[in-house]
């Protein structure tokens, strides 16, 4: 079996090694690419099998599962997951706004973007988008997203989209100033990529349960798959007995694992409940924050086919939606965010608490970054019809933004590790020692590259600019 190549290996701080109790929490990035063989052998050339983690492992196997590290500075954990652009897209024009060590776009002595994809007329070339409005030439289907990688040449976006220029489009400072703002004030991934080269539902799944479990669309039809082993990130704090919540605008993302919202609905609850429980700092140890979806979003649209209440909650949706994504208007999303994290901020939790901001998929937009290999999640194929692309779930999607938000965070940096969206359960089971989902998650980098746990720089909230 070939084997992936690996993704790029991260560096350790100046004079210092890695311990190996770091390396098994980032140990994506230490391991580099590891195959599953379909009987569910590993096969890795240059390390010993020994060293992978598997599914069902714990962080540190000296602590009992649920115990909590003091060592990792956070009691609270908010994960906020918007929908579809990439980074170059959305934050592609941080070197010229003075952010060079950002991996955006490359720009000429004239401030002009020179990035390009071939088009039918010629090469489309990066172009501004001069409000936040958005059209619906784009698209991040499995096909599509596999053309526009194009095997790393990254030209394809658009041919994918029948000659359009909008996936070439990016946004500016002067246009999403809170987007940007919140980038160059704390800490930002230079390499975070989508879990799999396709849409959202998949993509949250492996937000969820560190696997998309055969799925490459957000079709409707795939919503009562139920995850390998029953289990999910909050299967895992249920059982060991850590707090958490999914508080939602109009509809929880969680619903796309159905059994999540059938097992737990007293885990679900409002935005109102959660600027509440920002104020009184009374927020659990985990939770997930949803933007409204809107009837246009994947999620809301495909929950609207289901029975019962999910059905019912999928039929609440409608509006715009404030989660960003095509063609709905970029400033719901704005205006959103930026309430949410002042109520962070100026929450008395604030001292002891961590944000994960990124978005779910790329949407069909340009970035110039080839996404890298990635273990497996678990023997589980994609689903693929007779037309559809061959692949599996050996390799990321495109880069999306992410940004952690924390009094720990290291001001205005950036991070080289490689990270996907099981960064985030790689995070919380390092936090409080929970096992491992699958493969991609105990194998996953964790987000203490983004934090410097000496010492919090930003314990004092810092000032984000308002939206426009």
């Amino acid at each position: 079996m070939p084997i992936p190549s690996s993704p790029r290996p991260e560096r350790p701080a100046a004079g210092g090694r890695l311990s190996r109790r770091t390396v098994l929490r980032r140990g994506a990035t230490a391991l580099g690419g590891v195959a599953l063989a379909g009987g569910g052998g590993l096969v890795r050339a240059g390390l010993a099998v020994a060293a992978v983690r598997h599914p069902g492992s714990l962080p540190d196997s000296t602590r009992p599962a649920g115990t909590p590290d003091a060592a990792l500075p956070f009691d609270h954990l908010i994960v906020v997951m918007m929908e579809n652009h990439s980074f170059d897209n959305l934050l592609g024009a941080l070197p010229r706004a003075g952010h060079t060590a950002a991996d955006g776009l490359t720009f000429d002595a004239s401030g002009a973007a020179t990035n390009s994809n071939p088009g039918p007329s010629g090469p489309v070339r990066a172009f501004p988008f001069p409000s936040t409005a958005q059209g619906s030439k784009v698209t991040q289907t499995w096909n599509a997203t596999h053309r526009q990688i194009d095997g790393g040449k990254m030209d394809g976006f658009v041919h994918s989209v029948g000659g359009a220029s909008q996936p070439m489009g990016y946004w500016t400072p002067a246009v999403l100033p809170f987007a940007y703002s919140l980038a160059r004030t704390f800490t930002l991934a230079n390499r975070w990529f989508g879990s799999a080269p396709c849409q959202t539902i998949p993509n949250r799944r492996f937000l969820l349960a560190g696997t998309a479990y055969g799925a490459i669309s957000s079709s409707p039809s795939g919503l009562r798959d139920q995850p390998p082993a029953a289990r999910t990130i909050f299967d895992r704090l249920h059982q060991h007995g850590v707090s958490w919540r999914n508080y939602f605008t109009d509809v929880p993302q969680s619903a796309i694992i159905p059994r999540i919202v059938e097992r737990y609905p007293s885990r679900l609850a409002s935005l109102a409940r959660f600027r509440a429980d920002c104020r009184s700092g009374a927020l659990p140890a985990v939770s997930f924050l949803d933007p409204a979806f809107g009837v246009q979003s994947q999620i809301g649209g495909a929950l609207t086919h289901l029975p019962g209440v999910l059905g019912t909650l999928g039929a609440a949706v409608h509006g715009s939606g404030a989660d960003e994504e095509a063609p709905q208007d970029l400033a719901p999303g704005e205006r959103w965010a930026y309430g949410v994290l002042e109520g962070v901020l100026r929450s008395p939790a604030w001292p002891r608490t961590l944000l994960i901001y990124l978005y779910d998929e790329h949407g069909g937009y340009y970035d110039h970054v080839p996404p890298p290999a990635a273990i497996k999640p678990d023997a589980i194929p994609p689903t693929l019809s007779a037309t559809d692309v061959p692949g599996a779930y050996d390799r990321y999607g495109p880069r999306v933004p992410a940004i952690v938000v924390s009094p720990y965070s290291r001001p205005g940096a950036v991070t080289d590790v490689v990270h996907d969206h099981t960064s985030v359960l790689a995070t919380i089971e390092a936090k409080w020692n929970l096992p491992a989902l699958t493969y991609r998650d105990a194998n996953a980098a964790t987000v203490l590259d983004f934090l410097d746990t000496s010492r919090p720089a930003l314990l004092h909230p810092p000032a984000l600019a308002p939206p426009a």
